[in-house]
């Protein structure tokens, strides 16, 4: 599989709240970033835990997010970033984006 982003574009994690495994945090759901960088193509994690070792690679990056944007009422600095890696299949363009 391809990787859909490149460095630097603007995306959205999906709000989504599949039963089971999860590999996605909670608290970035719903919320916009950008790509820092492609970490390569690995299995599905939410796939692996159940046993299903076969399928295609699914690619994965590292999304730079404000901590104010993952954080209501977060007082540090403003400048403060969180860098999470994410499966592609969480991952939309975000509104406004040229990658819509």
């Amino acid at each position: 599989m391809s990787a859909r982003y490149n460095t630097g574009d603007a995306v959205r994690v999906r709000t989504a709240f599949p039963p089971g495994h999860c590999r996605t945090p909670f608290y970035c759901r719903g919320k916009s970033g950008t790509i820092v960088r492609y970490c390569g193509d690995f299995r599905n994690p939410e796939e692996l835990a159940y046993g299903a070792y076969e399928g295609p690679l699914t690619p994965m990056y590292r999304v730079r997010f404000a901590q104010t944007d993952l954080w209501p009422g977060y007082d540090g600095p403003a400048q403060d970033k969180c860098e999470i890696e994410i499966y592609e299949h969480w991952l939309v363009p975000a509104e406004g984006s040229d990658h819509a």
